[in-house]
Protein backbone atom coordinates (compact mmCIF):
# COMPACT_ATOMS: atom_id res chain seq x y z
CA UNK A 1 0.00 0.00 0.00
CA UNK A 2 2.84 2.39 0.89
CA UNK A 3 4.49 1.75 -2.47
CA UNK A 4 1.29 2.83 -4.25
CA UNK A 5 1.23 5.97 -2.12
CA UNK A 6 4.84 6.76 -3.01
CA UNK A 7 4.30 6.04 -6.69
CA UNK A 8 1.28 8.33 -6.93
CA UNK A 9 2.97 11.04 -4.88
CA UNK A 10 6.02 11.01 -7.19
CA UNK A 11 3.81 11.18 -10.27
CA UNK A 12 1.88 14.12 -8.82
CA UNK A 13 5.10 15.94 -7.92
CA UNK A 14 6.54 15.29 -11.38
CA UNK A 15 3.38 16.50 -13.13
CA UNK A 16 3.35 19.60 -10.92
CA UNK A 17 6.96 20.42 -11.78
CA UNK A 18 6.24 19.91 -15.47
CA UNK A 19 3.20 22.19 -15.20
CA UNK A 20 5.41 24.89 -13.69
CA UNK A 21 7.86 24.61 -16.61
CA UNK A 22 5.02 24.77 -19.12
CA UNK A 23 3.59 27.89 -17.47
CA UNK A 24 7.01 29.56 -17.60
CA UNK A 25 7.45 28.74 -21.29
CA UNK A 26 3.91 29.95 -21.93
CA UNK A 27 4.68 33.30 -20.28
CA UNK A 28 7.95 33.65 -22.23
CA UNK A 29 6.21 32.90 -25.53
CA UNK A 30 3.47 35.44 -24.83
CA UNK A 31 6.08 38.07 -23.90
CA UNK A 32 8.14 37.36 -27.03
CA UNK A 33 5.12 37.71 -29.30
CA UNK A 34 4.62 41.24 -28.00
CA UNK A 35 8.16 42.41 -28.71
CA UNK A 36 8.19 41.04 -32.25
CA UNK A 37 4.79 42.51 -33.02
CA UNK A 38 6.00 45.91 -31.79
CA UNK A 39 9.12 45.59 -33.94
CA UNK A 40 6.97 44.86 -37.00
CA UNK A 41 4.71 47.83 -36.27
CA UNK A 42 7.64 50.21 -35.74
CA UNK A 43 9.15 49.09 -39.05
CA UNK A 44 6.11 50.48 -40.87
CA UNK A 45 7.24 54.09 -40.37
CA UNK A 46 10.77 53.29 -41.50
CA UNK A 47 9.50 51.49 -44.58
CA UNK A 48 7.32 54.50 -45.37
CA UNK A 49 10.39 56.76 -45.25
CA UNK A 50 12.23 54.39 -47.63
CA UNK A 51 9.25 54.45 -49.99
CA UNK A 52 9.27 58.25 -50.05
CA UNK A 53 12.97 58.24 -50.86
CA UNK A 54 12.41 55.77 -53.68
CA UNK A 55 9.56 57.94 -54.91
CA UNK A 56 11.98 60.88 -55.27
CA UNK A 57 14.64 58.79 -57.04
CA UNK A 58 12.19 57.15 -59.43
CA UNK A 59 10.70 60.51 -60.33
CA UNK A 60 14.13 61.88 -61.19
CA UNK A 61 15.78 58.81 -62.71
CA UNK A 62 12.70 57.23 -64.31
CA UNK A 63 12.75 53.69 -65.64
CA UNK A 64 16.32 54.16 -66.91
CA UNK A 65 17.71 54.04 -63.38
CA UNK A 66 15.42 51.26 -62.21
CA UNK A 67 17.58 48.28 -61.14
CA UNK A 68 16.35 44.89 -62.37
CA UNK A 69 13.45 46.77 -63.88
CA UNK A 70 12.00 44.01 -66.01
CA UNK A 71 10.02 42.65 -63.09
CA UNK A 72 10.25 39.17 -64.61
CA UNK A 73 11.85 36.12 -63.03
CA UNK A 74 15.18 35.52 -64.76
CA UNK A 75 16.56 32.18 -65.81
CA UNK A 76 19.53 30.74 -63.96
CA UNK A 77 20.02 30.33 -60.23
CA UNK A 78 17.04 31.12 -58.01
CA UNK A 79 17.69 32.23 -54.44
CA UNK A 80 15.22 31.65 -51.61
CA UNK A 81 15.45 32.94 -48.03
CA UNK A 82 13.42 30.71 -45.67
CA UNK A 83 12.75 31.71 -42.05
CA UNK A 84 12.03 28.71 -39.81
CA UNK A 85 12.89 27.71 -36.24
CA UNK A 86 15.79 26.24 -34.28
CA UNK A 87 13.76 24.94 -31.33
CA UNK A 88 10.93 22.44 -31.05
CA UNK A 89 7.55 22.58 -29.34
CA UNK A 90 6.10 24.53 -32.28
CA UNK A 91 3.76 21.91 -33.73
CA UNK A 92 3.71 21.74 -37.54
CA UNK A 93 5.44 25.12 -37.91
CA UNK A 94 8.42 23.89 -39.96
CA UNK A 95 6.60 21.06 -41.73
CA UNK A 96 3.96 23.38 -43.17
CA UNK A 97 6.54 25.93 -44.30
CA UNK A 98 8.81 23.32 -45.90
CA UNK A 99 5.90 21.88 -47.90
CA UNK A 100 4.88 25.39 -48.98
CA UNK A 101 8.42 26.21 -50.14
CA UNK A 102 8.73 22.91 -51.99
CA UNK A 103 5.43 23.36 -53.84
CA UNK A 104 6.22 26.97 -54.75
CA UNK A 105 9.76 26.39 -56.00
CA UNK A 106 8.89 23.17 -57.80
CA UNK A 107 7.01 25.13 -60.46
CA UNK A 108 9.94 27.52 -61.06
CA UNK A 109 12.83 26.74 -63.42
CA UNK A 110 16.51 26.99 -62.62
CA UNK A 111 18.89 25.83 -59.93
CA UNK A 112 17.76 26.57 -56.37
CA UNK A 113 20.00 28.27 -53.82
CA UNK A 114 18.43 28.09 -50.34
CA UNK A 115 19.30 30.38 -47.42
CA UNK A 116 17.75 28.64 -44.39
CA UNK A 117 17.27 30.39 -41.06
CA UNK A 118 16.89 27.69 -38.40
CA UNK A 119 18.25 24.18 -38.00
CA UNK A 120 14.84 22.52 -37.98
CA UNK A 121 13.65 24.15 -41.22
CA UNK A 122 17.06 23.25 -42.67
CA UNK A 123 16.36 19.57 -41.93
CA UNK A 124 12.78 19.78 -43.20
CA UNK A 125 13.90 21.36 -46.49
CA UNK A 126 16.51 18.64 -46.96
CA UNK A 127 13.79 16.02 -46.47
CA UNK A 128 11.70 17.53 -49.31
CA UNK A 129 14.66 17.69 -51.69
CA UNK A 130 15.80 21.29 -51.08
CA UNK A 131 19.16 21.16 -49.26
CA UNK A 132 20.21 24.59 -48.00
CA UNK A 133 23.33 26.33 -49.28
CA UNK A 134 23.66 28.46 -46.15
CA UNK A 135 22.35 27.95 -42.62
CA UNK A 136 21.79 30.81 -40.16
CA UNK A 137 20.80 30.65 -36.48
CA UNK A 138 17.40 32.02 -35.50
CA UNK A 139 17.65 35.37 -33.63
CA UNK A 140 16.75 35.20 -29.95
CA UNK A 141 15.76 38.87 -29.69
CA UNK A 142 14.80 41.88 -31.79
CA UNK A 143 18.36 43.23 -31.58
CA UNK A 144 19.74 40.05 -33.12
CA UNK A 145 17.57 40.42 -36.25
CA UNK A 146 19.60 43.29 -37.74
CA UNK A 147 22.99 41.47 -37.93
CA UNK A 148 21.25 38.37 -39.32
CA UNK A 149 19.52 40.33 -42.08
CA UNK A 150 22.76 42.14 -42.86
CA UNK A 151 24.62 38.84 -43.27
CA UNK A 152 21.91 37.41 -45.53
CA UNK A 153 22.07 40.50 -47.75
CA UNK A 154 25.87 40.30 -47.92
CA UNK A 155 25.74 36.64 -48.94
CA UNK A 156 22.95 37.20 -51.48
CA UNK A 157 24.72 40.20 -53.03
CA UNK A 158 27.97 38.22 -53.25
CA UNK A 159 26.18 35.49 -55.19
CA UNK A 160 24.45 38.07 -57.41
CA UNK A 161 27.82 39.67 -58.09
CA UNK A 162 29.01 36.35 -59.47
CA UNK A 163 25.92 36.14 -61.65
CA UNK A 164 24.63 33.17 -59.67
CA UNK A 165 21.40 34.52 -58.19
CA UNK A 166 19.27 36.74 -60.43
CA UNK A 167 16.01 36.00 -58.61
CA UNK A 168 15.38 36.11 -54.87
CA UNK A 169 12.29 34.82 -53.08
CA UNK A 170 11.33 35.20 -49.43
CA UNK A 171 9.40 32.56 -47.45
CA UNK A 172 8.13 32.81 -43.87
CA UNK A 173 5.09 32.47 -41.62
CA UNK A 174 2.87 35.49 -41.01
CA UNK A 175 0.68 35.76 -37.88
CA UNK A 176 -3.09 35.74 -38.38
CA UNK A 177 -5.99 36.12 -35.98
CA UNK A 178 -5.53 34.49 -32.60
CA UNK A 179 -2.55 32.17 -32.24
CA UNK A 180 -2.66 31.09 -35.90
CA UNK A 181 -0.24 31.75 -38.75
CA UNK A 182 0.04 31.12 -42.48
CA UNK A 183 2.98 30.59 -44.87
CA UNK A 184 3.59 33.43 -47.33
CA UNK A 185 6.08 34.14 -50.12
CA UNK A 186 7.36 37.33 -51.69
CA UNK A 187 9.45 38.02 -54.78
CA UNK A 188 12.19 40.43 -53.70
CA UNK A 189 14.31 40.45 -56.86
CA UNK A 190 13.93 41.40 -59.64
CA UNK A 191 12.03 44.51 -58.57
CA UNK A 192 8.55 44.78 -59.99
CA UNK A 193 7.82 47.44 -62.61
CA UNK A 194 4.23 47.76 -61.35
CA UNK A 195 5.59 48.40 -57.86
CA UNK A 196 7.76 51.25 -59.24
CA UNK A 197 4.80 52.76 -61.06
CA UNK A 198 2.65 52.56 -57.94
CA UNK A 199 5.31 54.52 -56.04
CA UNK A 200 5.37 57.21 -58.71
CA UNK A 201 1.60 57.54 -58.46
CA UNK A 202 1.76 58.42 -54.77
CA UNK A 203 1.34 62.02 -53.62
CA UNK A 204 4.11 63.78 -51.73
CA UNK A 205 2.91 64.52 -48.17
CA UNK A 206 3.95 68.22 -48.28
CA UNK A 207 3.77 71.08 -50.78
CA UNK A 208 7.56 71.30 -51.06
CA UNK A 209 8.83 69.47 -54.14
CA UNK A 210 11.43 66.80 -53.20
CA UNK A 211 14.78 66.45 -54.91
CA UNK A 212 17.64 64.00 -54.44
CA UNK A 213 21.02 65.64 -53.74
CA UNK A 214 24.03 64.15 -55.46
CA UNK A 215 23.99 61.02 -57.62
CA UNK A 216 20.44 59.74 -58.08
CA UNK A 217 21.73 56.31 -59.12
CA UNK A 218 23.75 55.87 -55.92
CA UNK A 219 20.86 57.07 -53.79
CA UNK A 220 18.52 54.71 -55.61
CA UNK A 221 20.76 51.69 -55.06
CA UNK A 222 21.14 52.57 -51.37
CA UNK A 223 17.38 52.90 -50.94
CA UNK A 224 16.75 49.62 -52.75
CA UNK A 225 19.17 48.02 -50.31
CA UNK A 226 17.15 49.50 -47.44
CA UNK A 227 13.97 48.24 -49.05
CA UNK A 228 15.37 44.71 -49.14
CA UNK A 229 16.58 45.10 -45.55
CA UNK A 230 13.10 46.20 -44.42
CA UNK A 231 11.44 43.28 -46.20
CA UNK A 232 13.80 40.73 -44.62
CA UNK A 233 13.57 42.34 -41.18
CA UNK A 234 9.78 42.33 -41.29
CA UNK A 235 9.72 38.71 -42.48
CA UNK A 236 12.04 37.63 -39.66
CA UNK A 237 10.02 39.47 -37.02
CA UNK A 238 6.75 38.03 -38.33
CA UNK A 239 8.27 34.54 -38.41
CA UNK A 240 9.44 34.85 -34.80
CA UNK A 241 6.03 36.12 -33.72
CA UNK A 242 4.40 33.18 -35.51
CA UNK A 243 6.85 30.72 -33.95
CA UNK A 244 6.10 31.97 -30.45
CA UNK A 245 2.36 31.97 -31.18
CA UNK A 246 2.66 28.33 -32.23
CA UNK A 247 4.68 27.55 -29.09
CA UNK A 248 2.09 29.38 -26.96
CA UNK A 249 -0.70 27.26 -28.45
CA UNK A 250 1.35 24.10 -27.84
CA UNK A 251 1.97 25.12 -24.22
CA UNK A 252 -1.73 25.82 -23.71
CA UNK A 253 -2.56 22.33 -24.95
CA UNK A 254 0.16 20.84 -22.75
CA UNK A 255 -1.09 22.79 -19.73
CA UNK A 256 -4.60 21.47 -20.31
CA UNK A 257 -3.37 17.88 -20.63
CA UNK A 258 -1.20 18.17 -17.53
CA UNK A 259 -4.14 19.64 -15.59
CA UNK A 260 -6.31 16.70 -16.58
CA UNK A 261 -3.53 14.26 -15.64
CA UNK A 262 -3.03 15.96 -12.27
CA UNK A 263 -6.74 15.83 -11.59
CA UNK A 264 -6.84 12.10 -12.33
CA UNK A 265 -3.75 11.37 -10.22
CA UNK A 266 -5.08 13.46 -7.33
CA UNK A 267 -8.40 11.63 -7.42
CA UNK A 268 -6.62 8.27 -7.46
CA UNK A 269 -4.44 9.35 -4.54
CA UNK A 270 -7.42 10.52 -2.49
CA UNK A 271 -9.35 7.36 -3.34
CA UNK A 272 -6.43 5.18 -2.29
CA UNK A 273 -6.00 7.14 0.90
CA UNK A 274 -9.71 6.92 1.70
CA UNK A 275 -9.65 3.16 1.08
CA UNK A 276 -6.73 2.84 3.51
CA UNK A 277 -8.56 4.91 6.13
CA UNK A 278 -11.71 2.82 5.70
CA UNK A 279 -9.71 -0.38 6.03
CA UNK A 280 -8.09 0.84 9.24
CA UNK A 281 -11.50 1.86 10.62
CA UNK A 282 -12.94 -1.55 9.80
CA UNK A 283 -9.99 -3.24 11.53
CA UNK A 284 -10.48 -1.00 14.56
CA UNK A 285 -14.22 -1.73 14.72
CA UNK A 286 -13.60 -5.44 14.27
CA UNK A 287 -11.05 -5.43 17.08
CA UNK A 288 -13.40 -3.50 19.34
CA UNK A 289 -16.23 -5.95 18.63
CA UNK A 290 -13.93 -8.87 19.36
CA UNK A 291 -12.83 -7.39 22.67
CA UNK A 292 -16.44 -6.67 23.66
CA UNK A 293 -17.54 -10.23 22.89
CA UNK A 294 -14.55 -11.56 24.83
CA UNK A 295 -15.79 -9.80 27.96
Amino acid sequence: MSESYDSLRKKIEGAGALESVVRTMKALAASSIGQYERATASLTDYYRAVELGLYVCFRQAGAIGFPNGSGRVQSGTLGAVVFGSDQGLVGQFNDVLADFVQKTLKALPGKKRIYAVGERIHSQLADVGLPATRLYPVPNSVRAITPLVGQILVDAEAQAGDGAAETLYLFHHRPTAGAAYEPVSELLLPLDEKWRQSLEMQKWPTKNLPQAIGSVEKALLALVHEYLFSALFRACAESLASENASRLAAMQRAEKNIGELLEGLTQSYHRLRQDAIDEELFDLIAGFEALRKGK
